[in-house]
């Protein structure tokens, strides 16, 4: 489906300004008072494309928006079957085959072997060999040779935390007083049995308790359930707080590689300590909006950011062009040229105190100001919370206020719940908010002077070659050859939570980890002679300690609004590591991203209420004696309305769409009967962890892409 004479130029929404900081010191009066943030405010500003766009629906009906995730190995997850397996037992066990886990341990020995040596290689082998004998309280720590090359050593720890993540590994004195040796050790939960702040571990014999289970638990039975959790029109951790309130366990029990987008349909990995699946599989019957199937036992949980991707299927409805060659054209050009690869407003919260103002007045230091900023009133609003809110403004009362707070508002909830404890403490009051919603507000801050920056480099120099300054990641020899190199990984010898995983946010942490580890470097005129780099190499860096910035005008994108927001990316004004970039290590982000997979499709149809995907659940009914049927509302209806109904047959897709294919150039004028018949576009494609479908929706319909706006277009 390609055109010819369809360049990638710049295309900007509007002029790019770095005048107006994001607020001012010491204040949050003018943010109380915005509305929702709207894409420029964020630096969402250029096309790739000159293309024009086209009128088109986005989430008119939240199944016009299915994501499946994609996980480490490749695989698109879907749901395919409730029923759980067999009672697990010290006889019946379902586990993950064992010859695959067997065939993975082999070529990741034959992987350290090219970097390790034979004699090394073989200590590791006998060392997994033993830990799978089943005997792990007789597993002694092993230590390879000596190492005195630094650089030797981080490529080292990094190949086990991508290979080998059930294996930890330090390093230790070697021999003699100029060597030194990776020691590596099996993961059992702690570092000498002490917790981040040193303090000793609740223990029982001498293994770390842990009280997210019982300890009756079959050995030969992997800890943790894994299972797919299917959901429509509900956030991940709403679904999962409902799931563990039935379960009675605490949310933290659970774990996934990120969060999906409330309006949607989605499927995803889930796994959860110490629970049977007959138990979850029951959920099934009293769940709403939810269903949860395919289990199996492992040995691990999921990590936030242990994702390749996800797989979306888009449809926009309501589709009004100048003709559907022009809406090929441009279906075809997202495809080839790709999009921005912008940090969506997803990201930047739905409310009208964006959060990366509150990111912004963290890194100040204000600690005041942004409880007041969590907590007073917003506009927009639903009565409860917004009566909640001023409540508390007016009377102060914290336990009044606790009373009529929702409980889905966590933030607002922890705070108060401190400073109940501990009145006027407003730092305390900040850190009790769970890790990864508190860091999310910094990194949020973090992706605004990214999307500033991308903005610029595609304004100022195109977006279809590299230039001189760029940074770009290393390709082969250029990792060794090249000192202009950064890593954005690390080592330390004396501190193992320097590159901890756990530091992850949902998105941010998201953020292609194998990319993470790769270098980059600053594009010199001889690269740019030999054409070793193109466009899809180029990178921006997410600002932190570890990072070099471009080597041209755009690394001031970052500098100049920082300082507009009185903030130094070089040191910070207070001694709160967490709320400080200096303090974080920072990475990189493709500044171009090309959706996988892609295909298009467009569909007629004539009833606006009938989905026009099959879902995952769609297809499963079909083949199962379930009858279940869909009810849901427009964008601007009541996006709450979602029911099961059991005594009805779900409606056929087939009967009321009519395909064409994207590949089917035949043309024709439609029936008489058609006359009232509506265009929609389905786009499906797959994007890396971390990156926005919406953004490559935006440069589709070249519109914006908040909820605001396509409410309007209904």
């Amino acid at each position: 489906m390609s055109l010819c004479g369809i360049n990638a130029v710049l295309l900007c929404s509007k002029p790019l300004l770095l005048s107006n900081p994001t607020t001012t010191s010491g204040s949050s009066k003018n943010v109380m008072a915005s509305k929702t943030v709207d894409e420029s405010d964020v630096g969402i500003s250029c096309y790739i494309s000159k293309l024009p766009g086209f009128r088109g629906i986005l989430k008119q009906r939240y199944s016009d928006f299915i994501v499946n995730e994609v996980d480490m190995e490749g695989k698109v997850v879907h749901l395919t079957s409730l029923d759980a397996p067999p009672e697990i037992g010290e006889e019946t066990v379902t586990m993950i085959d064992d010859t695959a886990n067997n065939k993975s341990y082999a070529s990741g020995i034959d992987k350290f072997r090219s970097l390790a040596g034979d004699a090394d290689a073989k200590r590791l082998e006998d060392f997994i060999s033993q830990i799978n004998s089943g005997v792990e309280d007789s597993v002694r720590p092993i230590i390879l040779s000596p190492d005195s090359d630094k650089s030797h050593r981080t490529a080292m720890h990094n190949f086990f935390k991508q290979n080998f993540k059930f294996l930890v590994t330090d390093v230790v004195d070697g021999p003699d007083a100029s060597s030194k040796c990776i020691r590596v050790r099996l993961n059992n939960g702690g570092h000498n049995n002490k917790g981040r702040n040193g303090k000793k571990r609740k223990e029982r014999g001498d293994k770390p308790f842990d009280s997210r289970g019982s300890e009756n638990w079959p050995e030969n039975v992997g800890k943790f359930l894994r299972f797919h959790l299917y959901k429509e029109n509900k956030e991940t951790q709403e679904a999962l707080g409902l799931m563990g309130k039935m379960l009675g366990i605490q949310p933290r029990s659970f774990g996934f590689s990120g969060t999906k987008d409330k309006r949607s349909i989605s499927t995803q990995r889930v796994t959860v300590f110490k629970q049977h699946a007959t138990k979850l599989a029951a959920l099934n019957e009293r769940l709403i909006g939810i269903k949860v199937g395919d289990f199996c036992y492992v040995e691990e949980g999921l990590l936030l950011g242990q994702l390749m991707g996800n797989r979306f299927t888009v449809t926009l409805r309501g589709v009004v062009a100048d003709s559907e060659d022009s809406i090929k054209a441009s279906a075809d050009a997202l495809g080839r040229l790709g999009f921005i690869n912008y940090f969506g407003l997803q990201r930047f919260g739905s409310g009208s105190v964006p959060t990366h103002l509150i990111g912004a007045t963290l890194l100040r230091g204000e600690w005041k100001t942004v409880v007041s900023m969590i907590l007073d009133p917003r506009e927009g609003e639903r009565d409860a919370v917004a009566k909640a809110r001023e409540y508390y403004k007016e009377s102060n009362d914290i336990e009044g206020t606790l009373r009529q707070l929702p409980r889905h508002l966590v933030a607002e909830r922890a705070v108060l719940q401190c400073l109940k404890k501990c009145p006027g403490n407003y730092l305390q009051a900040l850190k009790s908010i769970p890790r990864t919603l508190r860091m999310m507000y910094v990194h949020s801050y973090q992706s605004y002077l990214w999307n500033h920056a991308a903005s610029m480099r595609v304004q100022k120099y195109g977006a279809d070659q590299v230039v001189l300054g760029d940074l770009v990641y290393c390709k082969g020899d250029d990792t060794e050859k090249v000192t202009g190199c950064a890593n954005s990984e690390c080592e330390d010898d004396n501190d193992n939570d320097a590159c901890d995983s756990n530091n992850l946010d949902e998105i941010a942490g998201a953020d292609l980890p194998e990319e993470r580890n790769n270098s980059v470097k600053v594009v010199t005129a001889e690269d740019i002679l030999t054409g070793n780099y193109t466009i899809d190499d180029v990178v921006l860096p997410m600002p932190g300690s570890r990072v070099i910035y471009p080597a041209n005008d755009i690394a001031n994108v970052y500098h100049d609004l920082a300082k507009k927001d009185v903030i130094s990316l070089m040191e910070s004004v207070h001694s709160v590591k967490e709320f400080s970039i200096t303090d974080m290590t920072g990475s990189y982000r493709r500044v171009f991203q090309r959706p996988i997979d892609f295909d298009w499709e467009l569909l007629t149809y004539t009833d606006g209420n009938i989905p026009l995907v099959e879902t995952d659940l769609d297809k499963f009914v079909k083949s199962k004696p379930v009858k279940m049927v869909r009810m849901e509302c427009p964008a601007n209806g009541n996006e709450d309305t979602n029911l099961f109904d059991c005594t009805k047959q779900s409606e056929s897709v087939e009967n009321d769409i009519k395909l064409q294919s994207g590949e089917n150039e035949a043309k024709g004028e439609r029936d008489a009967g058609e006359r009232d018949a509506q265009l929609a576009l389905k786009l499906s494609f797959t994007l890396p962890a971390s990156c926005y479908a919406t953004m490559a929706i935006r440069e589709l319909l070249k519109t914006s892409t908040s909820v605001a706006f396509h409410k309007t277009l209904n």
